[in-house]
């Protein structure tokens, strides 16, 4: 018998049986089912199962978070639960039935980025590196950088220039390629799409602006700008999913025996015309405008409002997922202002979840069980993973959130006063601050140490309140 039996056995019964399991699979920490009758669940008893430690449920998915354990203990519930293995994709179809249209439009761009997002952490990192040893003055009495003192360093931060212009510079690539991939399509014409957006054979999205004359396809009747993407989110969305429901079109029509050869001719010739005649343009416009009125709004005589605002509600957007969207909007900043205002805030946002764990680790000390999920969950947390955090502590006891989310706002408004900038987005966590622009690193040094003291003190304050003794009542502790 395996020691995971007795848990498994506990959670399959509080989670409705196998009857009441339509699909169950898994990630890195955490188990994720869709349930055919939600309401079964009884998440109370869930929780109070040793191995468990957190449930929430999102996009149509209810998770219970078990830990670095998992892909074992998902072995032994499986056979014992004799609910077959599955893959995420296939959990993610099934969720659907569980999730109203807003919730699959925030699907769809989870789904989109988030197998990017190990990329654009990297690329966070490598910037980050680059902007210190390329930027800051650390030599010769602080008067010289590293890679001007250093032939080795100027190489190195050269070279790593491959790694970052890749990531972000060639980044339509990626969003085609995750659209094929996330509709069922041919992932290949999918990267060929957007090769095709960031050629160069085409004038570069950056020097567009500076330059006098734009070279053009001139097709006799008609004539069509070669303007390059380089950077740009929504013109590659949508040329992405253009040339995905062309395919899709094109299979049910097209006989099997010839689609090899009229699926792909047929779909990617429109789909690269449309993205640079319409789409392409289009995009762009829509891009700017979005990126011109958060930028507009966090540096006008409002943007402390804007920021505390964004900085309270930021981790139950998290909750809800529709944090995904500030992917696109972070890096849509990047192409148009050379670098973020809004990712700060996201990284600030994540050291106060993991500083009100901190609080609760010094609160229940003497709770060996719970310090087996919260001091895990608090480095995670400050290392930009946040999810042991929210949904392991503080969402439990409710208090420790609602500091964190005010510590979060207070360190926003820092932030956002102070102008800081990120150069890309990275590790939303302490680690976070390597990416920020050389002049604000300081005053964002001064914001993290915010987001680091206040939830803390606030949890405490809050422990002792009525709010937290009910807490502690609500969860037997007291």
């Amino acid at each position: 018998m395996s020691k995971y039996t007795d848990s498994a056995k506990e959670l399959l019964e509080h989670v409705g049986g196998s009857e009441n399991i339509n699909v169950v699979t898994h990630c890195a920490t955490r188990l994720r089912f869709v349930l055919n009758d939600p309401s079964k669940a009884d998440v109370k008893k869930v929780e109070e199962i040793g191995i468990v430690k957190g449930t929430f449920t999102q996009a149509g998915q209810f998770q219970v978070i078990i830990g670095n354990e998992v892909p074992s203990f998902y072995n032994e519930f499986t056979k014992i639960a004799g609910v077959g293995d599955t893959s995420k994709d296939e959990a993610k179809v099934a969720a659907k039935q569980n999730m109203n249209v807003l919730q699959r439009l925030i699907g769809h761009l989870a789904d989109i980025f988030t197998p990017l997002i190990p990329a654009l952490v990297v690329g966070g990192l490598i910037l980050g590196f680059r902007n210190v040893i390329g930027e800051i003055n650390m030599m010769n009495g602080g008067t010289q950088t590293l890679v001007e003192v250093s032939q080795f360093w100027a190489g190195a931060h050269a070279f790593l220039w491959l790694i970052g212009e890749a990531i972000f510079h060639f980044l339509p690539v990626g969003i085609t390629w995750a659209i094929s991939r996330k509709m069922g399509t041919t992932q290949i014409l999918g990267i060929v799409l957007g090769i095709t957006l960031v050629s160069p054979q085409l004038l570069n999205a950056y020097g567009v602006a500076g330059s006098d004359v734009i070279p053009v396809w001139d097709f006799g009747f008609a004539q069509v700008e070669m303007i390059g993407y380089q950077a740009q989110v929504i013109p590659a969305i949508l040329a992405g999913f253009v040339l995905a429901y062309l395919e899709l079109g094109l299979r049910r029509v097209i006989p099997s025996v010839v689609s090899m050869i009229f699926v792909p001719f047929f779909a990617l010739i429109p789909a690269v015309l449309v993205a640079h005649v319409v789409l392409g343009p289009i995009g762009w416009t829509i891009g700017s405008w979005i990126s011109n009125v958060v930028y507009s709004g966090l540096t006008s005589a409002f943007g402390w409002l804007f920021a505390a605002l964004f900085g309270f509600v930021y981790a139950p957007l998290v909750i809800t997922g529709l944090h995904h969207m500030t992917n696109a909007i972070d890096l849509q900043l990047m192409s148009e202002f050379g670098g973020t205002n809004l990712w700060p805030m996201i990284a600030l946002s994540n050291i106060a979840q993991g500083s009100a764990v901190v609080a609760m680790i010094i609160l229940n000390r003497k709770d060996e069980k719970e310090k087996q999920v919260s001091v895990p969950a608090a480095i995670s947390c400050y290392l930009g993973v946040t999810e042991p955090a929210m949904f392991g502590i503080n969402l439990r006891y409710v208090f420790p959130f609602l500091a964190a989310m005010i510590g979060s706002a207070a360190a926003a408004v820092i932030s956002v006063a102070s102008g800081v900038m990120a150069n890309s987005i990275g590790v939303g966590g302490i680690p976070g601050i390597l990416s920020i622009q050389v002049q604000h690193m300081l005053i964002f040094a001064i914001s993290m140490l915010v987001a680091i003291v206040v939830p803390i003190v606030l949890t405490m304050v809050f422990a002792k309140t009525k709010m937290g003794v009910n807490a502690y009542k609500r969860l037997g502790k007291i």
